[in-house]
């Protein structure tokens, strides 16, 4: 009995073997919403250029959307990618990836070399996404850094970048200045030489997160690197992350090393930022943190660790004069050897809560380690662990409140205004 009802169930398996066969091969040609490049003429042997067989899946897969994935392999793109609505191009990396060797899904940019004004590689727009790929610049050498445009460039709404690794971009991810809303960069890391983030006109929440620029990814000799020469470019010449006109942004856990300017606050004609940064980081800078201008309600930094020792005058924080909105710093670590750790000329709100100021510096210019020459200023609960001065309240402090903090030296406070500032339950000032 069991064996006459065995027979006709294997010849019901066989029969249905050429349906997912056929199955298997619709879904190169996009069946099951994917497209394989390889179907459109991409060779992927790091030698053909295959923008345009990559652009072909790309547009077929845009016409009800779906997925278009690039298998692991070398895939020379000379010109720029436009990710249609709905589309994602997806890699085979579920991480970033290591510094080397050059594996996975690695797409080899040789356009728009002394052209930053050119397209960018991947141009994104509404519902589009690239994952899971690694983008090197082949041409680009450290002994003779090249402007190249954007590595991404996005606008209008719900767009993803994630898990991408950046071998050697000159300017990495610009988001706007076209109208954006809920954008996500997500899981990125790698070394970019000019500017790693910019972002403008977003006006509903983005998301930036895991992002971590640092010159260790062009440091390999087998991905043409040089630790050296790099460092020294980074250090002189890049930003990394630039927010000007943005809404209510959450950014969290972003890193880098080294860098001349680590964040930097600006307005154009869209406006400027509000927003909360936590977990953030930048090491071997000249600024951490530059403040040009800032919405009213302003910038809330949590859990932050700044280090500042490059270039002439290494400061971790400048708040500029330009600055009328609020700056308010919680948790945050300060150590050098700088020359300074905050200096703020700004017009608004300045918040400096269970703070860890210090520098070390060895020819230490004697300046104080927190400098306010503008605006209100609120410093609480903090902690001065090198013996310089602590604050000095210049003249154009309209008003001041200090209290509760301590030091090794106690809290070395000069006033310049008087009975503007309210200063008690300070650790008393010792001789050091």
């Amino acid at each position: 009995m069991h064996g006459q009802m065995l027979v006709p169930v294997i010849l019901l398996l066989f029969s249905a073997l050429p349906v997912c066969a056929q199955q298997g091969a619709e879904a190169g040609k996009g069946g099951g919403g994917v497209w394989r490049v390889e179907d459109f003429g991409a060779k992927g042997d790091g030698v053909t250029d295959d923008t345009a067989a990559i652009q072909k899946a790309l547009d077929e897969a845009g016409k009800t959307g779906g997925e278009v994935k690039l298998a692991p392999a070398k895939y020379l793109v000379s010109g720029s990618l436009r990710i249609p609505v709905g589309v994602a191009l997806t890699g085979s990396a579920r991480a970033p990836l290591y510094i080397e060797p050059l594996i996975g899904t690695v797409v080899l940019a040789t356009g728009g070399r002394d052209n930053e004004e050119a397209p960018a590689l991947f141009e994104l727009g509404d519902s589009a996404t690239v994952q899971g790929l690694t983008v090197y610049y082949p041409d680009q050498k450290p002994e003779d850094v090249h402007p190249y445009p954007w590595t991404f460039h996005l606008q209008g709404g719900d767009n993803t970048v994630e898990n991408v690794t950046l071998i050697n971009s000159f300017n990495g991810i610009q988001i706007g200045p076209e109208p954006n809303v809920r954008h996500r960069i997500r899981s990125v890391y790698g070394c970019v030489l000019r500017r790693g983030l910019w972002l403008d006109n977003c006006t509903d929440i983005g998301r930036i997160e895991n992002v971590q620029w640092h010159c260790h990814w062009w440091s390999s000799p087998k991905v043409g690197g040089n630790w050296d020469r790099v460092f020294e470019y980074m250090w002189k010449n890049c930003e990394a992350f630039i927010f000007a006109r943005t809404d209510w942004e959450y950014v969290n856990n972003t890193f880098v090393f080294p860098v001349n300017v680590g964040y930097r606050f600006i307005a154009t004609k869209n406006g400027a930022m509000n927003g909360q940064l936590c977990g953030i980081g930048a090491d071997a800078a000249q600024r951490c943190i530059v403040v040009e201008h800032i919405q009213p309600m302003g910038l809330l930094i949590t859990n932050g660790q700044f280090v500042a020792f490059l270039g002439d005058d290494p400061i971790e924080i400048v708040i500029n004069e330009t600055c009328a909105g609020s700056v308010r710093l919680v948790n945050c670590a300060f150590w050098g050897p700088a020359n300074q750790n905050v200096v703020s000329r700004g017009k608004g709100f300045l918040s400096l809560n269970d703070c860890y100021f210090s520098s070390g510096r060895q020819n230490h210019p004697g300046r104080p380690l927190v400098e306010v020459d503008g605006g209100r200023l609120q410093m609480r609960g903090c902690s001065f662990a090198t013996g310089e001065p602590s604050l000095h309240l210049k003249p154009g402090t309209v008003h001041a409140i200090v209290a509760g903090n301590n030091g090794v030296n106690g809290v070395r406070i000069t006033n310049e205004i008087g009975e503007r500032a309210i200063i008690t339950e300070n650790e008393p000032e010792r001789n050091p």
